[in-house]
């Protein structure tokens, strides 16, 4: 008896197509990866062999791992480094007070001004971050018509009382700095806000009011929890380069006013101790990423827009 084999079973055909098809997104991605690996990842990692030198740019540096670098940093600029955190802290909060209600209103009471409105909010963008800056010299100028109704009011007594300006001038005080932070940084605040304001559904502001809830009840227990992704993410778009700058400091502030950008900016250009001014950066960046990721799961919402 002839025992007839079955034919082998037919191997799967890998189609050319879709395995081209797959790898579409991968080389879409690629021109981004080479970007970051080449202007943020490299530039990162000779920052950090930068920051563990020892020389001078006479003699030259060295990489000898020297990390007391960071120690050293750290105890004698820690003044710089909280009055940063608190600078940027402040102009944060105010951003986000002054931002909301503007957000809120372009949001759902704009009607057909809204696009004007927003584009009101980015007009700042059209000039210069410097040329911003130096306006605010102009404005808070100690002849000027600010101060002078400002101490009218007594409102530089209270100023004066908490520590924020001197006496009756508030350029070179740390209330200009403050200042000139939140105006430059307010558009990113308000713009998260807005986007997630937007995208709430208006049924459920009307839902509220079908249940008879007040419009306080409305947006504590609607309208802000829905935008919170808004509110972390607006948050963060202020804190983070406020807390590293240095030209509202070095425009608006004094030598008592500077922050921790303006030490940096000095050790680089000025003193020229590149292994200092690169170890302050990484306690900086250090720092700052400890504080956001706490900020996120406290905030507890990582929907960010």
């Amino acid at each position: 008896m002839t025992v007839t084999k079955a034919p082998p079973a037919a191997e799967p055909v890998v189609h050319k197509t879709s395995v081209r098809r797959k790898l579409v997104p991968y080389w879409l991605l690629l021109p981004g990866i080479l970007w970051l690996l080449v202007f943020f990842a490299l530039p990162l990692v000779y920052q950090a062999s930068t920051s563990v030198q020892t020389g001078s740019l006479e003699s030259g540096f060295e990489v000898t791992w020297h990390f007391q670098t960071y120690w050293d940093a750290l105890t004698e600029y820690y003044p710089q480094f909280l009055r940063s955190l608190l600078y940027a802290g402040t102009a944060t909060v105010l951003c986000l007070l002054l931002g909301y209600p503007l957000a809120y209103l372009i949001a759902f009471k704009a009607g057909r001004w809204r696009n004007l409105l927003l584009v009101l909010v980015i007009a700042p963008f059209f000039t210069s971050f410097l040329i911003r800056t130096l306006a605010w010299k102009t404005i808070l100028a100690d002849s000027g018509p600010v101060v002078e109704v400002l101490n009218a009011v007594g409102f530089l007594d209270v100023t004066s009382w908490l520590g924020m300006t001197e006496g009756n001038r508030v350029l070179a005080t740390p209330l200009a700095v403050v200042t000139g932070l939140t105006y430059n940084f307010l558009p990113f605040m308000i713009l998260p806000l807005y986007t997630a304001l937007e995208r709430i559904d208006p049924r459920l502001h009307e839902a509220a009011g079908d249940l008879y809830a007040k419009p306080a009840t409305t947006f504590r227990r609607v309208t802000l929890p829905l935008s919170m992704p808004g509110v972390v993410s607006g948050t963060l778009l202020t804190f983070i380069p406020a807390s590293g700058d240095y030209v509202n400091a070095e425009l608006l502030g004094s030598t008592d006013t500077r922050m921790i950008g303006n030490v940096i900016q000095s050790q680089f250009l000025r003193v020229l101790d590149y292994p200092t001014a690169a170890a302050l950066s990484f306690i900086l960046m250090g720092i700052v990423l400890i504080m956001v990721t706490v900020y996120i799961r406290r905030a507890g919402t990582e929907d960010l827009v």
